[in-house]
């Protein structure tokens, strides 16, 4: 691809392996027909899942949380500062997260155009701040959801960070900071963003497309797609009969065949993306996952806050399917 600037050295450097890459989806965590408002339950559930996947119980039964700013409707702040002094130094076991939108983001770029550029127009200009404002924001409300059940999140912008595009693909992802926050014991908390395009002016960088770029990097032992749905389906999921695939085998021309079950082994799968989203909908998610599973990386994709999605989180899929799992898996045909 023209133009790019890969930081290379970042991944070289780093000495902590990724166990795992995390991709919240913006459905699952949020109340996707509600503007800006956050699913506090399955972001609470998802949480709660990520602390006992990552990190050793404490020795005191607890969690400590590290969110020790008031919350909304909260008098004070909750921040028991002495339950640290004698607790032992742990790192939390390396993840990375990134989230989509929701009902964040998704509304700003598509009234102002955003994804198709044009940074030059005032209205895009406009909508390239109302976006990130909003996506900045949620990024924000994960960050402190994952602080409070312990685990010593960073919120990580791609913008900030010096992602860039070319004709809507990556062409410039510095990974220093990701790299030395993953060292430092910190997970980073990355996000769907606005980005500048050096083409285009502007576009909407999805949180699906950073995952497979980091994957390609970081080399992950598994990457999981947390969804509001059990996974991929061979039609939408709200259709009658539609049937939940269980497994999907990636070929070394990058075509992908059904596996499980094996009566929709040569059957399409249906996409679909609802207006408002700008990022491309299950079609991106499919593609990129399949990327990933090229790499030799397995791809769970599974419903979010679920006894299904605790198993692909804490890798015992790696091991062995369990019949009763429900989910899909994306893996590379060996």
């Amino acid at each position: 691809m023209a133009n790019q600037t890969f930081d290379q050295t970042s991944s070289a450097n780093r000495t902590r392996p990724i166990r795992c890459i995390v991709k919240l989806g913006g459905a699952a965590i949020t109340c996707k027909n509600e503007l800006e408002t956050v699913n506090e339950e399955s972001l609470k559930d998802v949480s709660s899942h990520l602390r006992e996947t990552m990190i050793t119980k404490s020795p005191h039964g607890k969690v400590l949380g590290m969110d020790w700013s008031k919350r909304t409707g909260e008098l004070e702040i909750s921040c028991i500062v002495d339950d640290f002094r004698d607790q032992p130094a742990e790192d939390p076991s390396p993840f990375i997260v990134v989230h989509g939108a929701g009902s964040f983001g998704h509304f700003q770029a598509s009234q102002s155009g955003v994804h198709k550029g044009g940074l030059n127009r005032p209205l895009v200009k406009a909508g390239f701040v109302a976006t990130r404002i909003s996506v900045t924001k949620l990024n924000l409300e994960i960050v402190r959801a994952l602080a409070r059940e312990g685990i010593p999140s960073i919120g990580m912008s791609p913008f900030s960070c010096g992602w860039s595009t070319h004709e809507r693909n990556i062409s410039s992802a510095d990974l220093s900071a990701v790299a030395k926050a993953i060292d430092s014991g910190f997970t980073p908390v990355m996000h769907g963003d606005a980005v500048l395009d050096d083409k285009l002016g502007c576009t909407i960088l999805s949180g699906d497309v950073i995952i497979s770029h980091l994957a390609a990097h970081f080399k992950p032992e598994y990457v999981v797609f947390l969804t509001d749905v059990l996974g991929v389906y061979d039609r939408p999921p709200s259709e009658t009969n539609a049937v939940l695939l269980r497994e999907i085998v990636v070929h070394e021309d990058g075509k992908w065949s059904v596996v499980q079950p094996l009566e929709n082994m040569n059957k399409q799968v249906q996409m679909t993306a609802a207006a408002h989203d700008t990022t491309g909908g299950m079609e991106t998610k499919i593609s990129e996952a399949a990327m990933i599973a090229k790499l030799g990386i397995d791809v769970y994709i599974v419903k979010a806050g679920t006894s299904h999605s605790l198993t692909a989180l804490s890798g015992e899929l790696r091991n062995g399917i369990p019949a009763n799992w429900l989910g899909t898996i994306i893996r590379f045909s060996r």
